[in-house]
C-alpha cells in the first residue's frame, strides 16, 4: 500500500522532552511511563516499551520523536497519549529516535 502525502499530512510527528519516566509493573511487556513535554502542544503520557536499553533516570530531559495525534489508547491502568518512536536493534531492544541537536520543543517533523 502506497501512502499519499495527504496521508503523511495528517500525522503530527513531533519532538518533546522526557519530564518525568517511571516504572510500569502492570504493563504486559516491560515498559515505562513517560510524561513529555511539546511546548505549545502541551505535556502528554506514553507508554514506551524501551526498558532495554534505558532506564528512568537516563530518560529526563532527553528529546523524543513521537506521533502525537492518535488517539487516547488505554493500557492497563495507564492512558498513553502519543507514541514514541525508535527502531529495532539486532537483540529486538528499542532504540529511541531523537534528533541530533537540540531544537525547541513541539517541533513538527517534515
Amino acid at each position: 500500500m502506497t501512502a499519499t502525502w495527504d496521508d503523511f499530512a495528517k500525522i503530527e510527528i513531533r519532538v518533546g522532552t522526557v519530564v518525568r519516566a517511571e516504572e510500569f509493573p502492570e504493563a504486559k511487556k516491560p515498559a515505562y511511563k513517560l510524561w513529555i513535554n511539546f511546548g505549545d502542544h502541551g505535556v502528554k503520557a506514553s507508554s514506551a516499551q524501551i526498558t532495554g536499553l534505558y532506564r528512568t533516570e537516563s530518560l529526563l530531559g532527553r528529546q523524543v520523536v513521537a506521533i502525537v495525534n492518535l488517539p487516547p489508547k488505554q493500557i492497563g491502568p495507564f492512558v498513553s497519549e502519543c507514541l514514541v518512536t525508535g527502531f529495532d536493534d539486532k537483540q529486538g531492544n528499542v532504540v529511541l529516535l531523537s534528533p541530533d541537536s537540540p531544537v525547541p520543543n513541539g517541533q513538527r517533523l517534515y
